[in-house]
């Protein structure tokens, strides 16, 4: 435990309000480009916790581990209810990100953090360099937070 009294969480509302700071000063773009950094590097990290880096392991072990780590039983990043192989495209679906949460419907908000944790440590799971992107949100009619991610 990293604190004795408060515990390892912080709320939803604090990440929050730290997100729209950095709007205000450096703008939306520049905000996610560090917020989805920033996840990239929490997540390669995270695989390397537990074991993932260039695992044999299947997508659905993948996603469960995954899911064991940013779920109810980890950290509440989100949930990780399935990564699938499409093509030559992996798709992640999560559900209740942090990023949506507390979001009006039809909102803009895009799962910066989110996407970045979900890419870092799939990149190093897979062992390969991908392009990641979010297609499909809650905020805007999904019954997920997609993540899109093709091969470089």
């Amino acid at each position: 435990m990293l604190r004795p009294t408060l515990g390892d969480f912080s709320s939803i509302v604090c990440f929050k309000a730290a997100i729209s700071g950095m709007e205000e000063a450096l703008g939306e773009k520049a905000t996610a480009i560090a917020l989805t950094a920033a996840g990239r590097s929490r997540g390669k990290h995270l695989a390397k916790e537990l074991g993932l880096v260039n695992t044999t392991l299947s997508l659905d072990d993948v996603a469960y581990k995954l899911g064991l780590a940013l779920g109810k039983d980890g950290t509440h990043l989100c949930i990780i209810d399935q990564i699938k192989q499409e093509g030559d495209a992996i798709k992640i679906f999560t559900s209740e990100t942090l990023c949506s949460a507390g979001e009006a419907q039809g909102s803009s908000r895009k799962c910066t953090y989110t996407l970045g944790a979900v890419w870092g440590a799939l990149e190093l799971a897979i062992g390969k360099r991908f392009m990641g992107k979010q297609i499909e949100s809650v905020l805007r009619g999904g019954s997920h937070d997609v993540f899109e991610f093709t091969e470089f």
